[in-house]
């Protein structure tokens, strides 16, 4: 009777909340009734917000990771680099670095519940790669968001009964605008609202009317005038990003069931639309039809790599986040792998849509595939939108068209600002809560990205706009990351340590090739693109016409350096400040690495701890004193 008291003592004292064991850390645990971790709040802090239900979270990230880049970039590569052969390399690097980086990151922030900062106090020394990543999400949400706002500006001017683009009616159009023209048009040297003076070519003659259209200065040194219809769609989709994040996950849970889902609907509905026209076999032929020599080209594998680095939205910081926000023990395995499945899937299938519109555009003027396909805003702005205006009902199918585009780059953009806002959140300890200091933080990132962005609805914005997009937030910056992301896991804080805690979260352990993949192929992977496309660095133009100048591009190499630099700065900052020799320094991060990890997986660690510990004492009523032994070791 009396050892019956004492457990029942024993088992209220380990149930209590547990802030006397983890010194200091005003932390309480607890269980939720979904089986998730809710970590408990001591005086001043606020407890971590979960997804309201798993889906929410599969559907952020296919929002955030599926975005314009699989519609306007992906189908131009695959027909560029050997059309069905380009899924060769594509697919595999899927496997050796596009699915082990993004499971590392969603697992890194469910096992840590933290942003992308204090994610990399698993290894302190390294916390300059949090740093690194908040910087070129902030530069992504910066310019990304000029997309979203031309797109709104098409979407508003769609409802005319005639597209403004279609007709050379304008007040903007210059005597050489051509409405519909003909390649043989071009030979003949006449045109049906235009002669071709001179030596100008076609392409000349439409790029008159799209450079009117978009208002485009003669450089980068000439700003110009601001373009207000512009600036005040801006404006109104900044609106719109804020209202969507400024109550946290619990709102923008539910907003991208709408926003993820409705694209889908309408590349189904452009897809019979575009296979219904005429040449659209011959464009979709052009996109799948393999060329079996192209995979000896070093430039192919480098594309598939880019492009995956690009559209798995790797080196951001915003999957850490979102991550952040699961349940502790959700299976995130199984979630990377069906999020790359949706991600590349739909990559694939965009091109369907994108080059059966494209086949009748060039069956209409009588050219090449080649010569009407485009990437990246070329093709968003200008072919697409001139393929439309050929179709009959043509502001129908332009506004499907820009609605589509408008929420594909919508949820990437709100949920690139959760990732950014999340991390700067959580580099504030409970002490300094405020009631609306997540609405005050919201409302100044997204003010100062506004005040930046002015500089891109000006008529030499779209030189500033390809500079911050070659520069601050793709290619080798994200390359750099992603590398330095596999080294610390793998090699400072321990692939198979990193194992063990995702096991403890899944509830089993991941096959092996994560691990090989985090340890030696992915960074492999990355260090080779990274350093191809140093060695191939070409100086940046526009159009393949205008050159930047040397000031230009200075401006554009500190950006992509304000991010890549973080990393060593604060390693070498940290070395510096640190007392001892450098073995001292080292060995200390290695064993006492863990003091700096958020307080709730120290509290997840003590409570596994302390259960074993009950479990022992009740075990060892039946003698089976061998499980007590190693669980009162743990413990101590």
């Amino acid at each position: 009777k009396t050892k019956l008291e004492k457990l029942k003592t024993l088992k209220l004292l380990l149930l209590v909340p547990l802030t006397a064991v983890v010194a200091g850390s005003g932390v309480c645990p607890g269980a939720d009734k979904k089986g998730g971790v809710a970590t408990g709040a001591g005086p001043g802090y606020q407890e971590r917000e979960t997804w309201t239900r798993q889906m929410d979270f599969i559907m952020s990230c296919v929002g955030f990771a599926v975005g314009l880049g699989n519609v306007w970039r992906f189908p131009y590569l695959c027909y560029k680099n050997g059309g069905g052969v380009f899924l060769i390399p594509y697919l595999l690097i899927v496997f050796v670095g596009g699915i082990p980086i993004f499971f590392l990151e969603i697992a890194l922030g469910q096992f840590m519940k933290a942003g992308s900062i204090n994610v990399w106090n698993i290894a302190p020394l390294f916390k300059g790669l949090g740093y690194a990543s908040m910087v070129i999400v902030f530069f992504c949400n910066t310019y990304y968001i000029m997309v979203l706002a031309w797109g709104f500006y098409y979407l508003i001017k769609s409802f005319n009964a005639t597209l403004p683009w279609s007709t050379c009616n304008n007040e903007w159009n210059t005597p050489s605008c051509i409405e519909i023209f003909h390649q043989q048009d071009c030979s003949n040297g006449s045109l049906s609202n235009a002669t071709v003076t001179g030596n100008m070519t076609c392409a000349e003659l439409e790029d008159a009317r799209s450079n009117k259209v978009l208002n485009i200065s003669s450089g980068l040194d000439e700003a110009g005038q601001v373009n207000w219809e512009l600036t005040l769609c801006l404006m109104a989709v900044w609106v719109l990003v804020y209202f969507c994040v400024w109550k946290g996950v619990k709102s923008t849970g539910k907003i991208v069931y709408f926003t993820a889902t409705f694209p889908y609907v309408v590349l189904i509905i452009l897809l019979v639309r575009g296979v219904t026209l005429p040449g659209a076999y011959n464009g979709i032929m052009y996109y799948i039809k393999p060329d079996w020599s192209k995979l000896q080209e070093a430039q192919v594998w480098i594309d598939a790599g880019t492009q995956i680095f690009f559209s798995y939205a790797i080196g951001l910081g915003a999957l850490t986040a979102l991550g952040s926000y699961n349940r502790f023990n959700n299976d995130c395995y199984k979630d990377a792998f069906i999020l790359a499945l949706i991600n590349s899937g739909t990559s694939f299938f965009s091109g369907f849509v994108v080059f059966s519109i494209l086949g009748f555009m060039a069956a209409e003027q009588g050219v090449d595939v080649s010569q009407v396909a485009e990437s990246g805003p070329g093709l968003a702005f200008i072919a697409y939108p001139k393929a439309v205006s050929l179709m009959p009902v043509a502001p129908l199918w332009a506004a499907l068209f820009f609605f589509m585009l408008l929420l594909l780059g919508l949820d990437s953009q709100f949920v690139g600002v959760e990732g950014f806002i999340t991390g700067i959140l959580d580099l504030f300890p409970g002490k300094y809560q405020h009631r609306y200091k997540r609405e005050i933080a919201v409302a100044l990132c997204c003010l100062l990205c506004f005040i930046i962005d002015l500089s891109m609805v000006t008529q030499g914005g779209m030189y500033v706009f390809q500079l911050f997009d070659y520069y601050s937030a793709s290619g080798m910056t994200l390359l750099w990351q992603a590398l330095w992301e596999c080294i610390v896991v793998a090699w400072v804080y321990g692939a198979d340590r990193f194992m063990d805690d995702v096991a403890r979260m899944i509830g089993y352990r991941p096959f092996p090739w994560m691990k090989w993949c985090w340890s030696f192929l992915t960074p492999c992977l990355c260090m080779g693109i990274f350093l191809f496309h140093l060695v191939n660095y070409k100086q940046l133009t526009y159009n393949n016409v205008y050159v930047y100048p040397w000031w230009g591009e200075v401006i554009g190499w500190c950006l992509a350096l304000s991010s890549m630099l973080c990393i060593p700065v604060s390693l070498l900052y940290k070395l510096f400040r640190a007392k001892g020799t450098l073995r001292e320094v080292s060995a200390h991060t290695q064993t006492h690495g863990g003091e700096d990890v958020n307080s709730d997986t120290k509290v997840l660690r003590w409570r596994e701890i302390l259960i074993k510990l009950r479990l022992c004492f009740l075990w060892r009523e039946t003698g089976n004193s061998c499980v007590c032994a190693c669980a009162a070791l743990e413990f101590t």
